[in-house]
Order: C-alpha cells, then sequence, then structure tokens
C-alpha cells in the first residue's frame, strides 16, 4: 500500500525529523477513515502519492519531499461543513513537524489545495497539478468520484447541490489551463476538460 508505514517513515528520516513517525501515521489513517469522508479518505492520498512518483521522474520538481509530505497530510483535517479544513490541515502539519523552515513550507504548501492557485514557490503548481489529477482519470473513476462528492455533501439539498457542483465544475472549464505544469497539461489537459463535460452531464441529472 502506498500509504505503508515505512513509505512515511522513509520520508520521516530523508527530513531529519525527531519524533515518532509511526505515531503520525496511525494518526493519518484515522484522520483518513472518519466517517464523513468518502472522497478525501486514503484512497486520495495514494493516488496523490503514485502521481507523485511519475512527476518525479521529470527531475523538474526542486523539493519532491516537501510536497510528499504535504500530500500526506493536506486532507488531515475534512469537515464538509467546514471552511477552515486546509488551514486546520496545515496545522496538523506544523504540530508533526515541529517549528522549522521546511514544516512552515509544507504547511503553505498544504494551503495551495484550497484556492488551487500557486504562490511564488518553485513546487507550488506541482501540488495542485497533483491535487486536480482526479479530473483526468478513466471516467469510471471520475464517475466514482463524483458520487463520492456527492456523499460528502448528502446533507445539502440537491437543488443547492446541483447549482454549487456546477458553478465549481464550470469554474474549472473556464479557466485558460486547468494545470500549470507542462507535465500535466500534456498528460491530463484534453481528457479532464472532456471528463468535466462529463460531469456538468451527471450533475445536472441528479434533478432529472
Amino acid at each position: 500500500m502506498m500509504t505503508s508505514n515505512v513509505r512515511l517513515e522513509n520520508l520521516w528520516r530523508r527530513l531529519s525529523l525527531s519524533g515518532d513517525a509511526s505515531v503520525w501515521h496511525a494518526r493519518l489513517l484515522r484522520c483518513y477513515a472518519e466517517p464523513q469522508r468518502a472522497y478525501h479518505t486514503l484512497q486520495h492520498i495514494e493516488e496523490c502519492l503514485l502521481l507523485l512518483d511519475d512527476a518525479k521522474a521529470t527531475g523538474l520538481i526542486a523539493k519532491p519531499d516537501l510536497i510528499e509530505m504535504a500530500l500526506w497530510f493536506h486532507d488531515a483535517v475534512y469537515d464538509p461543513q467546514g471552511s477552515e479544513n486546509e488551514e486546520l490541515s496545515a496545522r496538523m502539519a506544523l504540530e508533526a513537524l515541529g517549528d522549522s523552515e521546511m514544516a512552515c513550507e509544507v504547511a503553505r504548501l498544504i494551503l495551495l489545495t484550497k484556492s488551487h492557485q500557486p504562490g511564488d514557490g518553485p513546487d507550488d503548481a506541482w501540488i495542485i497539478d497533483i491535487d486536480l489529477a482526479i479530473f483526468a482519470q478513466p471516467m469510471e473513476r471520475v464517475r466514482e468520484y463524483e458520487r463520492q462528492i456527492r456523499a460528502e455533501y448528502a446533507w445539502v439539498p440537491e437543488e443547492v447541490y446541483v447549482e454549487k457542483r456546477a458553478e465549481i465544475l464550470t469554474g474549472f472549464l473556464k479557466r485558460e489551463q486547468i494545470y500549470l505544469t507542462a507535465w500535466a497539461r500534456e498528460r491530463y489537459e484534453s481528457q479532464a476538460r472532456a471528463n468535466l463535460r462529463e460531469l456538468e452531464r451527471v450533475v445536472n441529472s441528479f434533478t432529472d
């Protein structure tokens, strides 16, 4: 399993972190297994880590270990009715990693997954593209993803959900480029746009 304790321990060692990686691994596993989650689970983390492994082969990521740590923690706190999930996840990462420049950079990368807009960091585009790569997966997975998102927002009335979800999907389609790195654009842009158009149709069918 990509989210194995060994993987996190190796990352911990590479970053010369103090503390017990296995304790944080267990805590993260509990977080990602919480009952309010359907998409923001270990499945998503594993998918992100696999994509990171592919992206690292380009040799273009300046600090891949920081991206990996940010991915481990980026959805550690997830309340579908909350508005500070990324901020709280970043705070958990700081608790785990300590007060250091490295930890602050990991926290900053986590916060990018809220707006999906890059700052000035050399690797900002990479974590954003990895987080959004779900849009370009095979249609069976994309449909599953949409069902999972709906399940997380089951408390939202159907008409409201359709309106707000359609706004989000259309917002991505209106971007000049969904993906920020040349690597992701070449691999994912065309398929993501086709899938997003299909998702719009699926979402609108909820009220049919």
